[in-house]
């Protein structure tokens, strides 16, 4: 059992940037492929970015690369993502989610069904 809380989201004009943190308490977060997902308002939950189980590989939806960055740090059980140049369309709530996936070796998106865990997420509005 993993319990998964993010932080860090808020208000931000557009062009700023944000931090998120996400922490996992119970077992074994480490052996746990990390990945960050958003919900905008009316729309279908989508896949943001992942990130294998040391950390030494990372995948990120298109939209995404070159402005967000996902990091870990199984020490400290917690998992970052980095948003740079935020537009109004990144305005959703940010869930992290962790995936006992032996396998994976971020060369593709996480899928939102075989995520094991989810965070209750931490919005993020930004203005224009």
């Amino acid at each position: 059992q993993v319990q998964l809380v993010e932080s860090g989201g808020g208000l931000v004009q557009a062009g700023g940037s944000l931090r998120l943190s996400c922490v996992g308490s119970g077992r074994m977060f480490s052996a746990y492929v990390m990945g960050w997902f958003r919900q905008a308002p009316g729309k279908e939950r989508e896949f943001v970015a992942a990130i294998s189980r040391s950390g030494s590989s990372t995948y990120y939806a298109d939209s995404m690369k070159g402005r967000f960055t996902i990091s870990r740090d199984n020490a400290k059980d917690t998992v970052y993502l980095q948003m740079n140049s935020l537009k109004p369309e990144d305005t959703a709530v940010y869930f992290c989610a962790a995936d006992f996936d032996l396998t994976y070796t971020a060369t593709r998106p996480l899928k939102i069904e075989a995520m094991d865990y989810w965070g209750k997420g931490t919005l993020v509005t930004v203005s224009s």
